[in-house]
């Protein structure tokens, strides 16, 4: 009995280490196997990512362009080049109407104590500016009286700020054109891709999926187109603001000199 207990104990040990080796064997095949999968999804990974990487963001650009179509995107494109043109001619010219108005300030004070009005008018004559102009109108009347020559500055003062806001109502059109031409090709595009729900007669997300882009592509071009505008005009708004602020400042430190110069 004793050895018939003996016999089945080794039977038992001896199958029970035959499955635990089979088991580890299959666990490594198991392994073994994903980590043959994981190499080959990281070298295909690797095949592709350069092939993405290439294209640049003017490449990605350009293609998305052209995907968005040429009756939108053309319109839309128009609209960023005139109103950048604007907006570059508008930021020319009110740098070049820059001036350091405390410098002339005292260069025409120093004139006009030396060598009375005329010198005073010939040093803003030199001298390039809105500001220069508005000093030069009120030395011109400043023979008359006091309220001529501050009459004079108000009304070439508001002479000056109608050159200084000239075309800018464009750019504010642009801006304003840009997205609603986008919104205009989303519109168009969703009408064309229920048009064709409707005529095949059942919804499949590839028979639409081309309008549908298009209709997106065109939305996101003018808002990008907007956006860009609207960086330029609000710097060309705060250049205006500034220049007026020295014309204001100015007008007011002229009548004062003016005052000074009749005593």
């Amino acid at each position: 009995m004793k050895r018939l207990f003996s016999i089945l104990v080794l039977s038992g040990l001896f199958v029970l280490s035959t499955n635990t080796v089979n088991a580890k064997t299959g666990a490594a095949a198991v392994v073994s196997n994903l980590s043959a999968t994981v190499a080959t999804t990281a070298v295909v990974l690797q095949d592709e990512v350069p092939s993405s990487a290439n294209k640049g963001f003017t490449q990605v650009l350009k293609e998305k362009f052209i995907e968005g179509g040429a009756a939108f995107m053309g319109i839309v494109l128009l609209c960023l080049i005139l109103g950048l043109a604007v907006a570059i001619e508008r930021i020319i010219f009110l740098n070049l109407a820059s001036t350091n108005s405390a410098k002339l300030k005292q260069r025409v004070e120093d004139a006009l104590a030396s060598g009375g009005v005329e010198a005073a008018k010939e040093v803003c004559r030199n001298t390039k500016g809105p500001v220069a102009s508005i000093y030069y109108q009120g030395l011109d009347r400043a023979g008359e009286s006091l309220e001529a020559a501050e009459k004079a500055v108000v009304a070439y003062g508001g002479v000056q700020m109608g050159q200084l806001e000239k075309n800018v109502s464009w750019l504010t059109l642009f801006i304003a054109v840009a997205p609603m031409l986008g919104f205009m090709g989303t519109v168009i595009g969703m009408i064309q891709a229920f048009e064709k729900i409707s005529a095949v007669g059942n919804l499949s997300a590839s028979l639409i999926a081309g309008d549908i882009q298009v209709a997106l592509l065109t939305t996101v071009f003018g808002l990008i187109v907007a956006i860009i505008l609207q960086v330029f005009y609000n710097y060309i708004i705060a250049k205006i603001d500034s220049i007026i602020n020295d014309m204001e400042d100015s007008s007011i430190a002229l009548i004062d000199m003016l005052v000074e110069y009749k005593k």
